[in-house]
């Protein structure tokens, strides 16, 4: 098998011209191409009325060895390289050492579980919220009736934060040893569309995760894996000996002591009280940068059309994304963050009397309005103190918007034209928001730093630059945003992947300052189960 890269197609190319343009590339006969299957499909939006498709394609053929040896100095037609994944060669540990405990069922979680299931290690999961259906229901609860559950809402619960997101599955991470492709086939094997497996930036939306988290918890249970919901860890047993930290065990929130040597912690970035109880253990952790703003609400078909022209509209595309940053004067970056195309902005709230954002999509994106994070970088300095001085700074913020939105969960909001002129709005245009409960129109400018509003005052106006109609009156800002990512990092070290200062100890994932989105939580997920799959037989 060998791969062809960079192969483009006009936008509407008709089935039978992938072929013809395989046959043409590799200067073969058509007789002598045995087969081909599209490995990724993306595309070039550059010149909006000539949209081209970009293929990488795996292609069998005749005498490939020949084929092969004609372009050995094409860079762009190469031998497939072997995607499929391999276990690690770990041997069984020895009898009664205590089963792997992983904490948290997010994506992180579930395939550290998945993967020590698959290597026949019978892992223990620990979720601190509810199954994903019973889950739902508390999450769209709270959205409908202002009803918060702190353990069961969208940061807690079996499928982590990302179940009411994007459900996008597309990373930057380096992945040298193809895990993307392993989490991407679990999920195609779990229900996803195939589609998944070959478009550039392949999503699913929260429906569909939702099913396929079940079949996922039914394959790591089917293994020999154990699963317990709505049980929180209140407690972590370190033992010392020759200055030697190691980890011993868990206590429950039933008062239940579980022993074990090799504790995974897959955490999300909201456990903000697990945070503080491995701190209190002497548990090595920093402070790291995170980022801080609102949700932005443009009509879909406008950022459509700024994106697509005359081909907005087309299935190919789908709805339009987009990715934008600004360099503020004042030194800051302002950037688009978790785009939510054709979707809606949601609750995000895990603790009371604070007011948080996020975005979410179906698979169909087919909402009326696009929206985004546009958000503000910030770093330690922004929130001087102790390691987890971050986890207040999102507090006060999440506390300010509580208030600004009236203290009843509704979300404080305003126009962009308005909050570019530092107005308060008193009425909503043609762009309504999506937000429920509900967004309440006021001034934003007190709900973030001053830093903060003039970056971002400054961010909306050079953004119509990049696309021509982004700056529009009646776009809806809401606020707040606060968790784009973790704002500590438990550190661990890079070969072993343990905590730097306590054995058996795995940080892991978004939580633990190791990824960012489903994806690339998920391949730490993997990374990390090898890891320990390893250390249980050292």
């Amino acid at each position: 098998m060998l791969r062809i890269n960079e192969l483009k197609l006009p936008l509407n190319h008709p089935e039978s011209a992938l072929r013809e343009a395989i046959v043409r590339r590799l200067g073969i006969d058509d007789a002598d191409l045995l087969g081909f299957t599209v490995f990724k499909r993306s595309y070039d939006a550059r010149k909006k009325a000539a949209i081209v498709l970009i293929y990488a394609i795996d292609v069998e053929v005749r005498n490939e060895s020949a084929v092969l040896a004609r372009f050995a100095q094409d860079q762009y037609v190469i031998p497939a390289p072997d995607t499929n994944y391999k276990f690690v060669p770990a041997a069984k540990p020895a009898p009664g050492t205590p089963r792997p405990v992983v904490v948290g069922m997010g994506p992180c979680g579930m395939f550290v579980a998945l993967i020590l299931a698959q290597m026949g290690l019978n892992p223990l999961v620990l979720e601190r919220g509810k199954i994903v259906r019973e889950r739902t229901v508390d999450t769209f609860g709270f959205w409908r009736k202002r009803k918060l559950n702190t353990e069961s809402n969208v940061q807690f619960g079996e499928g982590g934060a990302g179940t009411f997101s994007d459900g996008k599955l597309y990373s930057q991470i380096k992945d040298p040893k193809h895990y993307g492709r392993k989490v991407l086939t679990e999920f195609v094997k779990a229900g996803a569309p195939e589609e998944i497996l070959y478009v550039s930036k392949p999503h699913i939306g929260t429906f569909r995760l939702v099913k396929m988290v079940e079949q996922i918890r039914a394959e790591i249970i089917a293994l020999g894996g154990e699963i317990r919901f709505e049980t929180r860890v209140d407690d972590v047993f370190v033992s010392e000996e020759n200055g030697v930290r190691q980890v011993q065990g868990v206590r429950l929130s039933s008062g239940e002591e579980i022993p074990t040597r090799h504790l995974v912690m897959a955490i999300g970035h909201s456990a903000r009280d697990t945070f503080q109880l491995l701190y209190d253990r002497g548990v090595y952790i920093e402070a790291k940068p995170f980022s801080i703003g609102f949700r932005v609400e443009h009509p879909q078909s406008l950022i459509d059309v700024c994106r697509f022209g005359p081909n907005a509209g087309n299935k190919l595309l789908g709805a339009a994304d987009y990715k934008i940053v600004h360099h503020a004067s004042n030194g800051r970056s302002v950037y688009s963050f978790c785009m939510c195309p054709g979707g809606t902005v949601v609750a995000a709230s895990s603790e009371e009397g604070r007011v948080v954002t996020n975005g979410m999509s179906q698979y169909s994106r087919n909402e009326r309005n696009a929206n985004s994070a546009i958000v503000v970088g910030i770093t330690p300095e922004d929130y001087p103190g102790h390691p987890l001085a971050g986890i207040d700074f999102q507090r006060e913020l999440e506390s300010r918007a509580f208030v600004l939105g009236g203290s009843n969960y509704d979300a404080p909001g305003q126009l962009m034209g308005d909050f570019v002129r530092g107005v308060a709005s008193k009425e909503f245009g043609s762009v309504i928001p999506s937000f429920r409960p509900a967004v309440h129109l006021t001034d934003l400018a007190p709900s973030l730093p001053d830093y903060a509003i003039l970056a971002l005052r400054e961010a909306f106006v050079a953004f119509d630059k990049q696309i021509k109609g982004y700056y529009k009156e009646d776009a809806v800002l809401t606020g707040v945003e606060t968790r784009t990512s973790s704002p500590i990092r438990i550190k661990r070290n890079d070969g072993d992947l343990q905590s730097l200062n306590t054995r058996g100890l795995f940080p892991a994932g978004e939580g633990a300052g190791y990824a960012g989105g489903i994806m690339s939580a998920a391949v730490d997920g993997i990374r990390v189960a090898e890891a320990v799959a390893l250390a249980m037989a050292a």
